[in-house]
């Protein structure tokens, strides 16, 4: 699938992911060369979408929806270290490393498209061409500045961003389908975001009433996860780091 291609099928979110990325500078005729063979795929929420361990390289432009990179312990314990909505570019750093194993998932939040380049005619045309290899490597400085962000991301911030960043790391999308829910006590959520449980319930009552999540005894279903995002980054989800 070419750049042409892609104006030709008028589909504004594609037009509007590679406008968002690192892509969005190169010129058309380059635009072409890096598309070639390029395609859509769709990603349901709660979708593994590459799983930990995967050798190979990837690349991939989130169109919509929501990705989440995490990392696993041994123990079965995880950890989101990134939040990919669309204009984000995924895998570029599997261009360069080789061989590549996937230190983490890859996991849908939302319904998602993404459009997969294919990795050997990335890697080739950046090899040939320095706009595009610059554009690869100001997208690699996004994500070495993005995870240095996550440190103080993670300690210095709100109670309701650290519950909307708790949430969507632990979230699943429950068996035939629909809304993601986080199976947890809002005790045990306030153990995990360090706060006592009356501020928690004060927070997901602001949460409840903006129409973000709704609350059970013992879980709490996201209904827009874009939203909870846009709590942790305190921009819209579009207007994230372009990289991120």
């Amino acid at each position: 699938m070419t750049a042409g291609g892609l104006a030709a099928a008028a589909d504004e979110r594609v037009l509007n992911a590679i406008a968002a990325s690192r892509l969005g500078r190169l010129s058309h005729q380059r635009l072409e060369r890096v598309l070639a063979g390029s395609r859509i795929r769709h990603d349901p929420a709660g979708a593994l979408v590459r799983p930990i361990g995967e050798g190979g390289s990837h690349v991939e432009l989130v169109v919509s929806g929501l990705i989440r990179a995490e990392v696993s312990s041994p123990d079965g314990r995880s950890l989101a270290i990134r939040y990919a909505p669309p204009g984000s570019m995924l895998g570029v750093a599997s261009l360069f490393g080789e061989p590549y194993t996937m230190p983490g998932s890859l996991h849908a939040l939302a319904d998602s498209m993404l459009l997969e380049l294919r990795p050997e005619v990335v890697r080739k045309v950046a090899l040939e061409d320095l706009a595009v290899a610059s554009a690869l490597l100001d997208e690699l400085s996004d994500r070495v500045v993005g995870f240095v962000g996550e440190i103080p991301g993670s300690a210095f911030t709100t109670v309701r961003q650290r519950i909307a960043r708790h949430l969507l790391s632990v979230a699943t999308e429950p068996p035939g389908g629909g809304p993601l829910v986080a199976r947890l006590s809002q005790q045990q959520l306030a153990d995990a975001v360090g706060t006592v449980r009356e501020v928690v319930v004060r927070e997901l009552r602001g949460l409840r009433e903006e129409r973000i999540v709704e609350t059970g005894s013992r879980s709490i279903t996201i209904l827009a996860p874009e939203r909870l995002l846009a709590d942790i980054s305190d921009v819209r989800p579009l207007d994230w780091n372009p990289g991120s």
